[in-house]
């Protein structure tokens, strides 16, 4: 049996065994790089019964990142990308959630990178809730939003030979979430 909307109010953990943060950004021009973050804490309220008073809020550990290439990984924890050093986390936080239909949803809030913070706008599906073998009460939602590196900071780029370069302005972060009511 799955909860109706108003049962899921309630405050929210994400799941990190069960949850993906990743992202997607071009490369030479002609191919994508896909990429996750391994470590990440986040929580919600959720508000079934009035989705605008739904709240979230996410912390990424940049050092986690991982795109399958330890060499790019380690480029990209660098200060020509993340500096890890100097800023350790990527955070998110909602200023606004807006109802589009019963499994659509427009989140909006503060996307912190490299000390730089700006507005961004997320689509989310919501697909669905169940009880677990464990008696724990999920809820899922999967989302994407395109944002320019640039606009936080990350410049770093190189020129290609025959025109272009080699790391596109804009990457795509994806978002397919599990997250587990408390109490």
């Amino acid at each position: 049996m799955t909860a109706t909307l108003p049962e899921l109010t309630g405050n929210y953990v994400l799941d990190p065994a069960h949850t993906r943060i990743g992202f997607v950004a071009r490369h030479a021009m002609v191919t994508k790089v896909h990429g996750s973050f391994g470590t990440f804490e986040g929580t919600a309220h959720l508000d079934g019964a009035d989705p605008a008073k739904s709240t979230a809020q996410v912390v990424i550990k940049t050092e986690s990142i991982h795109t399958g290439v330890e060499q790019r990984d380690q480029h990209l924890r660098t200060n020509d990308f993340l500096d890890v050093p100097n800023f350790p986390d990527i955070t998110f936080r909602t200023t606004l959630v807006e109802r589009q239909s019963d499994t659509e949803y427009r989140v909006t809030g503060d996307l912190t990178v490299k000390d730089t913070t700006r507005p961004v706008t997320i689509d989310f599906e919501y697909t669905g809730n169940a009880v677990d073998p464990h008696g724990n009460l999920r809820v899922g939602l999967e989302g994407s939003v395109t944002i320019s590196r640039k606009q936080f900071g990350v410049t770093w780029n190189a020129a290609l030979e025959g025109g272009g370069v080699l790391v596109g302005d804009k990457v795509v972060l994806e978002f397919d979430i599990s997250a587990i009511k408390q109490g």
